[in-house]
Order: C-alpha cells, then structure tokens, then sequence
C-alpha cells in the first residue's frame, strides 16, 4: 500500500516519505486502508515500509496511542460491479464523460466509508467475515427486490445468493444494513414491493432503513430493457401505500422502517413530510428527507437575510426536481418579504433527456445554454450547489472558469445553506 502524503505532525515525518509502502503491521500483510487502520489500533505496533528501491525498514511504537498517523494513501483499486441491471444508470450514458462516470462500483469498503450502495454480489464468504471481525457497520445494500429469481432477474446474473439469508447472517454478527428499492414500473411493485418491505421489515434491527426510489433514466437507452418512469398518480400510490405501511411499523417496530424518496413526492407533486418523520436521518444521501431538511435549514436562518438590499439582479438556476419547492417555499420570501430581485428558471436536461430532473445531473453546456437566452435578465447567475465536482468541473468536463467566461457575467455557485447563498450574491 503506497502512501501518498505524510503530514509534517505525524510522529513518521522525515523517517517515510510519499511514495514508500507500507509492507506489514506487526507481521500481518496490509490488505487496504481500511485494514491498515484496524490493525494500528493495538498497544504496540511494529510498521514495516519500503522505500521505492525495495529497501525494507521497520518503526515501533511501544506504547501507541490509537489516533491518525498523519498519512494519506494511493487510492486502492475499485471493485466493479458484474452485474448487468435492467436499470443501471452507468450504461445510459454518452461517450466522451470523464472517466469516473463510467466506474461501476461494487465495493464494500466504499458502502463502510462513503455509504455507497451495493448489491453484495462480488461479496466473497472470506469478505464477509472480514466486514464482521472488522466491524465494517452500517453497510449499505441495494435488495430491489427480496424474490431471489425477480432479483435474479432484475440484476440479470443468475449467480447471486439469496439476499435474505446473507443480511441476517451480518446483521447477526453485529453489522447494521441500510437497504434501498430501486422501483421499476410493473416489475418491482405491486405484491413485489408489499414482500420486499415486509421481508425486510422481519429482520429489523438488523436491517434498519428501507429506502424506495424510482428508476432514473436518460434518453440513452437504444437496446437496452424497456422501462418507463412513473406518473403523478402511480407516484402518490407508491407514497400512499408505504405511508400506510409506516404507521404499522411505528406501532410495531418503534420507527416507520421504510421511506419513499424525496423524489416520489417530486413526481406526485405532494406535500413533504415534517422534518420528525425521517427520524434519524439514517439515509439523507439518498435523498430520504432532504428536500425537507433544506427549507427547514432556510426557514431557520432566514432571519439573518433582514436588512439586506441590494438592486443586483440574480437569475437562479435549479433542475425540474428542485423547482416547484424552491418556487413554493423560498422565492416568495425573497421578493415579497426581502424585496430582492430575483427571479428562479428551470433548466432541462438535454444532455440526458428530460427525465432526468436532478440539479446535480445538469451539465455545464445544459446551464450555459440556457443562461444566454437571457442575458438581459440578470446582472448574476447563481448555479445550484450539487452542479460541480470538487475539482471545479461539471459532469461534461467544462471547467467553471470556461463557463464565466463564455457568459461573460459573474457566475456565482450556490451553497447548501441558501441563506449564506443570498448574502453572499447580495451584499
């Protein structure tokens, strides 16, 4: 395992470097970073490394302190996924994306650190007692669906263990799940989903959340397994069916169990749920009560807006999805209450299609587009937070500073919390 950085406070400063490896922790190989910070949690530790010629050396603790050695590591290598869902996002996709979009994860480490989901299909006999003597909890696992030949099906590898008895056996041994439905039209609804939220409901605690999202999909679809999305009204049944649901489990369980996602309510056009009823929160990236939690965080901050006034126009920019709530909820106070000048447009994906309604799926060249048609209307341009990658790119690999200056007007990127947002762009 090579390393990458030594931070100048770490106790191995000047002794290791980056590019040296790390070879064993008290005599037992290091399989990944994760392993490597599991084993260094021992009273004494003995590290082996090895500079890039091969010239091995060791360093001992002998009274460790369990804390960050100050290291960073080159990035392990991905395990991908085999399967080859009917749904799979990745293989909707254009040519000529960045690499990383393309990468089908299916791995384990990432479901521990980052909460990925993942289908357990690559998930050996020997990594699932390593994800238990480790303690890799919670884990994050796409059922789809709890019919071993439906789910066979859906992810279309015939070599796939049965899903129950592989989440009770982890959950047994310590490791919590949080689990996801991807909803597919007529194929994993209906009685299907009635047999996957009870199934799973059986084996709470073990299995804690259940999450049910639709399909999403792009316009790229020529020879792939026809699908649909759903309507307004199979949306609001799908929210009515599972609501119906929680109240039996909250009697039953003491947690509602399972949520539709923020998305459903999107499509169906409903109300969204107070911030209580997603409890803990347990599964917030996958859009189970955000929507909620961001005009809650506005209505609780919106008071710091009083006072500001300015005559800058600001055209804000958000996807399909975002929308009809932001138009609801935020904008009647920023131009009847504040009286600030600012007006909020939809941008279509064209990109994807325009069943792709997300605002961190909309491309720079989709954003830009659309902000030239009105180039009269505004003296900024906020994009919406989610829109941009950490190396400032957008998914089209269109950096932010070729977007200004192809606008040729100041560009502001939104934050999460919309009430520094408005300051920002205002005072």
């Amino acid at each position: 395992m090579q390393i990458a950085t030594v931070d100048p406070d770490s106790p191995l400063f000047g002794y290791v470097r980056p590019g040296y490896s790390i070879v064993s922790v008290n005599g037992e190989s290091i399989l990944d970073e994760i392993d490597f910070r599991y084993k260094v949690t021992d009273d004494r530790i003995d590290i082996r490394f090895a500079d890039p010629k091969g010239t091995e050396f060791n360093f001992k603790f002998d009274e460790f302190v369990p804390g960050d050695l100050g290291l960073t590591f080159v990035s392990d290598k991905i395990r991908t996924c085999k399967n080859d869902c009917i749904f799979c996002f990745i293989v909707q996709q254009p040519q000529g994306l960045r690499r990383s979009l393309y990468t089908k994860d299916e791995d384990y480490r990432l479901s521990f650190t980052h909460g990925n989901f993942i289908t357990l299909s690559n998930t050996t006999d020997e990594d699932i007692e390593r994800i238990i003597s480790q303690r890799l909890s919670p884990l994050y696992v796409s059922v789809h669906a709890t019919d071993d030949k439906l789910r066979r099906c859906m992810l279309r590898n015939e070599k796939l263990a049965p899903i129950i008895p592989r989440l009770k056996y982890l959950g047994e041994n310590g490791i919590t799940i949080h689990s996801q439905a991807v909803l597919c039209p007529k194929i994993n609804d209906g009685d299907q989903l009635s047999r996957t939220i009870n199934e799973l409901a059986d084996l709470y605690p073990l299995v804690e959340t259940l999450a049910v999202v639709p399909v999403g999909l792009t316009k790229y679809r020529d020879h792939l397994a026809k699908l649909r999305t759903y309507n307004k009204e199979e949306a609001g049944e799908i929210i009515g069916y599972v609501n119906s649901l929680q109240n039996g489990f909250k009697k039953k369980l003491g947690t509602r169990f399972v949520w539709p996602s923020d998305e459903f309510y999107v499509i169906a056009d409903r109300e969204f749920p107070p911030i209580t009823a997603y409890e803990e929160m347990n599964q917030f990236e996958n859009g189970i009560g955000m929507v909620r939690e961001f005009i809650n965080k506005f209505s609780r901050r919106r008071h710091q807006l009083k006072g500001v006034k300015s005559d800058k126009r600001a055209l804000f920019v958000t996807g399909a999805s975002a929308y009809p709530f932001m138009n609801s909820k935020i904008m009647p106070y920023l131009i009847d209450e504040l009286k600030l000048n600012v007006e909020l447009d939809i941008v279509h994906n064209r990109f994807w299609g325009h069943s792709v309604t997300i605002s961190g799926l909309l491309t720079g060249q989709d954003l830009l587009r659309h902000a030239r048609k009105h180039p009269g209307r505004f003296d900024v341009l906020v994009l919406p937070p989610n829109c941009l990658n950490n190396d400032n790119l957008f998914l089209d690999n269109l950096s932010l500073e070729q977007f200004r200056n192809a606008l040729g007007k100041p560009v502001y990127v939104g934050q999460y919390d919309l009430a520094a947002t408005i300051k920002d762009v205002f005072q």
